[in-house]
C-alpha cells in the first residue's frame, strides 16, 4: 500500500506539471474508455521515475478512471444533489482500495451505515471524515459530510470489555461526562478545603510536578479532558487502534472548550494528537494525509509551546528532555510518512534521519536497565532514567532518586499547605462561623487568616453559607437571648437567630444588626427557593465540605474517576521503541528505491 500510494503521488506531480488531463482525449475517449496514448504516457513516466512499466500502466490507469468517476460524480450531484462519498474500507474486508457510494446527504449516520453494509456486506463499523467521528443519529450534511467527502470506516470487532467501553463512550455525552464533571468538579475544589489525611484530590501540574496556577472554570475544562483521554489510554497501550480512535475523536471534541493559551500549557492536546496520526499509521489509513497533515503541525506547535523551541523550557524545569524525546520520535516518524507519500523523498529522508538519531539514543542497554532494576527502581523510572541521561547508569540512579524527592517534596508541601488551610477554617469556625463561611472568606482572602475574619465581620451575608451538617451546637441559653435583648432586638428575633447559628452569639448578633434587628429567611443550600445569596455564591467555586449520605455520594463519585488514571503519570513515554525501529527500517529501504527519483525532479 506505501508503495503504491507513494506512486500514486508521484505521477498526480507529473501529470500536475505537464498539464495532462487523462479524463480528457487522447487518454480518455467519448465512450469514456482509455485511450492508446496511456500506453505512451506510461512509458515515459517508467523512464523517468526508473519504475516499472507495467506498475507505471496500472497505476495510470486507475488515476484516469478515478478522475472519470468523478467527472460523472460532479454532473450527478450538480443535477440531482445525490453526493458521492469515497468509502475507505478496513484491510480486513475484500473490496478495492477506493469504493465510491451515491447518497443524499440529507441521511443520517445510521443510514449511511445501512448502505454501506448493503453494499459491501455487514459488519460492526464506525466513520470517520475529515477527522471527526459520524454520529449515526444527526445527518451527515449538518455534521459536515460534503459531494466527494472521504468516509474512513473502521471495523470494530469487540470483547465483552471493550464493547462496554464502546457503549460508555455512545453515552458519554449523558451519563458518563455528567459523573465525571461532577467528579472533577469536586477535585478542583478540594485542594484548599478537604482533610489532606483523607481526602484525594487532583491538580494541574507542569512536567517537574509542580502545579499550574488556573481559573477554577479553566481548571474543570483541563482535567476533565486530561481524565477522558488517560482513561481511554488503555486501548492505545493494548494497541487496539480502531477503538482507541473513536475515543480519542470523541475526547478531542471537549478539548474546543480550551483556550489555544491553555491547551498549550499542559502536552496533553499535542499528545492526544500524535496518537491520532499513529492510529491512522497502524490501521494502514494513510488517506487521511490532509488531516494527519494538519494533527501533526498542530501537535508539533504544541510542544514547541509547552516544551520550548528548542526544549529550553523542559531542559529548565527537568534537567533533561530524554523522557519527551519519544515524542519527537515518532512525531519526525510521521512527518516523513506524509513527506514521502506526498513525493517529498527529500524532506522525508531529512525527518527519517532524526528519527533515525533519536531511536539510537533511545535505546537503552538492557545490562543497565538490570542494574538499576536491582537497585529496587521500577521498569518505568529505569527506562526513562537512561533516556534522560543518555544512558549513563550513575547519571541515570542519581536522577532517579532526585526525581523521588522532588515528588516526596511537592506532596510534603501540598499536604502542609492543606493542613495550614484546615487550621484556618477550623479556627474560624471555632469562633463560630460555619465551614462554609470560613472557607469562602478564606478562598477570597487568598488564604490569610486575618484578612478572613475581617471578610466576615464586614459581610455578614456569608453567615447565610451554612453546612448542610452544622456539627454540635451549643443550644441557645436564655443568657444570649437576654444580651440580644440587651443590644435592642427581640426576643423572638433573638432566639430565632441564635438557634440559626447554634447558639453562636457572636454570629447572631452580627446577622441581626446587619438586616436591622429582624432575620431574613434562609434555606437550605438546596431548596428551590434559596436565598439570593446562596443562588450568588452557587455558581462559583465552592470548596465546602459535606458529610453524610451527600459525602459518600461525593466519595463514590471520585473514586469512580480515580481508578481510571494511570498510576505512573508518565507512562505515555515508557515506549521499548521496537515498532519505531521497524517504521524506520521499512521506509529507508523505500527511500533507497526511490532515490533515483529525486535527481530525476
Amino acid at each position: 500500500m506505501d508503495e503504491e500510494q507513494y506512486l500514486e503521488s508521484k505521477l498526480k506531480t507529473l501529470l500536475r506539471n505537464d498539464g495532462i488531463k487523462l479524463w480528457e482525449p487522447p487518454y480518455t475517449n467519448e465512450n469514456s474508455e482509455v485511450g492508446p496514448e496511456v500506453k505512451v504516457l506510461a512509458q515515459k513516466y517508467a523512464s523517468d521515475l526508473k519504475h516499472d512499466v507495467v506498475k507505471i500502466e496500472r497505476a495510470l490507469e486507475e488515476l484516469r478512471c478515478t478522475t472519470v468517476q468523478l467527472g460523472k460524480a460532479n454532473k450527478t450531484y450538480r443535477k440531482d444533489e445525490v453526493a458521492t462519498l469515497q468509502i475507505f474500507l478496513p484491510k480486513t474486508q475484500s473490496h478495492k482500495k477506493k469504493n465510491p457510494l451515491e447518497t443524499k446527504l440529507n441521511i443520517s449516520g445510521e443510514q449511511l451505515r445501512a448502505k454501506i453494509a448493503e453494499k459491501f456486506g455487514e459488519f460492526p463499523m464506525k466513520f470517520i471524515v475529515g477527522g471527526k467521528s459520524i454520529n449515526m443519529k444527526e445527518t451527515l450534511e449538518k455534521q459536515g459530510v460534503k459531494h466527494n467527502s472521504k468516509v474512513l470506516v473502521l471495523e470494530i470487532k469487540l470483547s465483552e470489555q471493550e464493547a462496554r467501553a464502546i457503549e460508555a463512550e455512545e453515552i458519554k455525552k449523558n451519563e458518563m461526562i455528567a459523573k465525571t464533571e461532577k467528579g472533577m468538579k469536586i477535585l478542583v475544589h478540594r485542594d484548599e478545603s478537604m482533610d489532606p489525611n483523607s481526602t484525594p484530590y487532583l491538580e494541574i501540574a507542569d512536567q517537574k510536578g509542580k502545579p499550574i496556577k488556573i481559573p477554577p472554570k479553566e481548571k474543570q475544562v483541563v482535567l476533565l479532558m486530561k481524565y477522558l483521554h488517560e482513561s481511554c489510554w488503555v486501548f492505545f497501550l493494548n494497541k487496539v487502534f480502531n477503538v482507541y480512535l473513536v475515543l480519542a475523536l470523541e475526547v478531542e471534541k471537549f478539548f474546543s472548550d480550551c483556550g489555544d493559551e491553555l491547551l498549550h500549557t499542559v502536552d496533553n492536546y499535542g499528545v492526544l494528537q500524535l496518537d491520532i496520526g499513529w492510529c491512522y499509521l497502524k490501521l494502514e489509513q494513510l488517506n487521511c494525509l490532509e488531516d494527519l497533515e494538519k494533527r501533526l503541525q498542530t501537535a508539533q506547535k504544541c510542544f514547541s509551546d509547552c516544551y520550548g523551541k528548542e526544549n529550553e523550557r523542559l531542559v529548565q524545569i527537568k534537567g533533561s528532555c530524554g523522557r519527551e524525546s519519544v515524542l519527537f520520535l515518532r512525531l519526525y516518524l510521521l512527518q516523513g510518512i506524509v513527506c514521502y507519500h506526498k513525493g517529498d523523498e527529500k524532506t522525508a529522508s531529512n525527518y527519517f534521519t532524526k528519527a533515525r538519531d533519536l531511536h539510537q539514543n533511545l535505546n537503552v542497554d538492557p545490562d543497565k536497565m538490570q542494574l538499576l532494576l536491582d537497585m529496587g527502581f521500577s521498569e518505568t523510572e529505569s527506562r526513562l532514567g537512561l533516556r534522560a541521561c543518555q544512558g549513563d547508569i550513575n547519571l541515570a540512579s542519581n536522577h532517579i532518586s532526585n526525581r523521588r524527592e522532588e515528588k516526596a517534596q511537592l506532596k510534603k508541601e501540598e499536604k502542609e499547605k492543606r493542613e495550614k488551610r484546615l487550621g484556618a477554617i477550623n479556627t474560624l469556625r471555632g469562633m463560630g462561623y460555619s465551614e462554609r463561611s470560613a472557607a469562602r472568606a478564606l478562598h477570597k482572602a487568598k488564604g490569610d487568616l486575618d484578612e478572613a475574619f475581617l471578610i466576615l465581620i464586614e459581610n455578614p451575608e456569608y453567615l447565610q453559607l451554612r453546612d448542610d451538617n452544622p456539627g454540635p451546637s451549643n443550644g441557645v441559653s436564655q443568657e444570649n437571648i437576654s444580651c440580644l435583648q440587651y443590644l435592642g432586638f427581640e426576643a423572638s428575633n433573638a432566639e430565632a437567630a441564635l438557634r440559626q447559628f447554634g447558639g453562636n452569639l457572636q454570629a447572631a448578633s452580627q446577622m441581626l444588626s446587619h438586616y436591622g434587628g429582624t432575620l431574613p429567611s434562609v434555606p437550605g443550600p438546596s431548596s428551590p427557593g434559596a436565598s439570593p445569596v446562596e443562588d450568588s455564591f452557587s455558581n462559583q467555586e465552592d470548596p465546602a465540605t459535606t458529610s453524610g449520605q451527600t459525602e459518600q455520594m461525593e466519595v463514590d463519585t471520585v473514586e469512580e474517576i480515580l481508578k481510571d488514571i494511570p498510576e505512573h503519570e508518565e507512562d505515555y513515554l515508557d515506549l521499548n521503541l521496537l515498532e519505531e525501529g521497524e517504521i524506520i527500517e521499512k521506509y529507508s529501504s523505500l527511500l533507497k528505491s526511490a532515490s533515483q527519483t529525486s535527481s530525476n525532479d
